[in-house]
């Protein structure tokens, strides 16, 4: 019998699928190296959590948005007005996320 690594559940043992979940029982034989750390021999696979391409996108989106309802906040009890700017500051918080997703989808292309 194979257990899934994803959730547990006991597998056939020529099964390719885990029939609980659907994750792949079989391990990839493809291998990546990471640069700059001693990191070797781990399976390549694409981080889940992407948000415009970037790995942890949804993170650093995240905290981008926290950063923007701070600021109004504190403009509103300094008596600041920033309402001329949330919108070419969204614009220009999106335009970079497309391009450094961009870059790194090409990055990740020319390495392969």
């Amino acid at each position: 019998m194979v257990y899934c690594q994803k959730c547990g559940m006991q597998n056939e043992e020529d099964a390719e699928f885990c029939s609980k979940c659907g994750a792949t029982l079989k391990p990839d034989r493809r291998r990546r190296r990471h640069r700059g750390d001693a990191c070797f021999g781990q399976p390549e696979e694409r981080s889940r959590d992407e948000c415009f391409g970037i790995p942890h996108g949804g993170l650093i989106v995240g905290m981008i948005f926290g950063a923007f309802l701070i600021a109004i906040g504190l403009s509103t009890v300094f008596g600041i007005n920033l309402g001329r700017w949330i919108g070419p500051f969204i614009i220009v918080v999106v335009g970079l996320l497309i391009i450094v997703g961009a870059i790194l989808a090409f990055r990740r292309r020319t390495r392969d």
